[in-house]
């Protein structure tokens, strides 16, 4: 079973960057569709983009532009770049396959913008 690590969150001011890494053991993500997800507080977790095996990606209308989700099948890695942060993205980050595997969340790593 695969195990997923998010790290990369902090707080950042508006119109900032972040760069979120999802770090992968105990299974290859090179077959999977994977995504990083999102979760407000007192919310439920949202899809915020994704990318398949053959790298193509989707994202939600609110982080067009802004977010780059990519991918590294050697590394076993998966990686959302975050620029023109705005406030209204703060929250815990998790990545996962798509659809999510109940077993595969992790933590999250939390993104704070705010001035």
């Amino acid at each position: 079973q695969v195990q997923l690590v998010e790290s990369g969150g902090g707080l950042v001011q508006p119109g900032g960057s972040l760069r979120l890494s999802c770090a992968a053991s105990g299974d290859l993500l090179r077959f999977y569709i994977m995504a990083w997800y999102r979760q407000f507080p007192g919310k439920e977790r949202e899809l915020v983009a994704s990318i398949t095996s053959t790298s193509t990606t989707n994202y939600i209308y609110s982080v067009r532009g802004r977010f780059t989700i990519s991918r590294d099948n050697a590394a076993n890695t998966v990686t959302l770049q975050m620029d023109s942060l705005k406030p209204e993205d703060t929250a815990v980050y998790y990545c996962n396959r798509m659809p999510g595997v109940e077993f595969a969340w992790g933590q999250g790593t939390q993104v704070t913008v705010s001035s």
